[in-house]
């Protein structure tokens, strides 16, 4: 009678089953936009470190489409559903597609469709402001691999790449006019196509400090746990590493921030026909909530501001002056990894 097998013998058999279909795994990654990956894998399902793009442990795949990683898994896509249906028909409503390469080679500089130009014009500055006070200030960030979260049409990894650096882009959004299938119109401006990957925030398929900094790209509001989705981009940056919050609205206190969802909420319904209230994202940041993930994480904040135009620093003193509520700010917080 056969002895069983050893956890240790499980384990050697199961990584010698996913090492085996070579020629599959070649025949994936050969694709032109994904020839180059050298990024090592983790199963965004089970947490495995993979050796290539199937997990041997839980079974999950991650396959490329149109150049996009698709690391995905089902239930989570499932949980995600009604939320990209609505804020792909809100998006698209607002005017941010188009067939032309000028429109996105020129974002964030100019929005060629002027549907969007005002927060165009934040977004720009936000991201001159990062580069010259946080990247280019790094040497650690020369050239470095940056992992752009909330990535959209990749408007950013293709400023960054053409800088020299070498961004990767991740988001929920695929499609091919506002999500990382609109990715396409940089390819052929590009000497290396960086990569795309579709995935959820706290469940990054990136195994252990492989970036030199993860820039939430107008993205962290959308968190449906900050501390998890924090957690999970420190793991992927190496240290010394920086973690940054770019482009996310701060209150000086929470009941202005609810007000503000309220509002948009509101808006929202009667525009478009949908609230967009089908996941449970935080929306915006407090003092109260930076100090909270400080405490949790261990982690100090450096925090930035940006000029936005005398007209922008002139809002809060508009808005009591016509008893309004308090408007949005924005700022750039860092936090180092240790």
């Amino acid at each position: 009678m056969q002895e069983p097998l050893s956890s240790k013998q499980q384990l050697g058999m199961a990584e010698e089953r996913a090492t085996a279909p070579r020629e599959r795994e070649s025949a994936q990654l050969l694709d032109p936009d994904t020839a180059h990956l050298d990024i090592l894998l983790q199963c965004p399902r089970c947490r495995a470190n993979l050796p290539g793009m199937e997990c041997p442990f839980c079974g999950f795949q991650m396959h490329v489409a149109r150049g996009i990683v698709h690391a995905l898994p089902p239930d989570r896509a499932e949980h995600f559903a009604h939320f990209l249906e609505d804020y792909e028909h809100i998006r698209e409503e607002e005017g941010r597609r188009s067939d032309s390469d000028d429109f996105y080679l020129n974002l964030p500089y100019k929005d060629r469709s002027r549907r969007n130009s005002k927060q165009w014009k934040v977004r720009a500055r936000s991201y001159d402001f990062l580069v010259s006070h946080l990247i280019q200030r790094s040497r650690k960030l020369d050239g470095g691999r940056i992992l752009d979260i909330g990535a959209g049409n990749c408007w950013m990894s293709h400023r960054l790449a053409k800088a020299g650096y070498r961004p990767v882009a991740l988001d929920l959004l695929v499609n091919d006019y506002d999500g990382l299938g609109a990715g396409s119109h940089f390819r052929k401006h590009l000497t290396t196509m960086f990569p795309r990957f579709q995935a959820e925030f706290t469940r990054l398929p990136f195994q252990d400090e492989q970036f030199d900094a993860v820039v939430f790209n107008a993205s962290f509001h959308y968190a449906e746990d900050y501390a998890a989705t924090m957690r999970e981009a420190l793991r992927c940056v190496r240290g010394g590493g920086v973690v940054i919050i770019s482009d996310t609205p701060w209150y000086s206190n929470g009941e202005s921030g609810r007000r503000m969802v309220s509002e948009r909420r509101a808006a929202f319904l009667k525009r478009y026909g949908t609230a967009s209230d089908s996941i449970e994202s935080l929306e915006y940041l407090t003092n109260d909530r930076l100090q909270m993930l400080e405490e949790q994480l261990l982690i100090q904040w450096f925090i930035y501001s940006p000029g936005y135009g005398w007209q922008w620093a002139m809002r809060p003193l508009m808005a009591k002056l016509y008893h309004r509520r308090e408007p949005s700010r924005f700022r750039i917080y860092a936090a180092r990894k240790s």
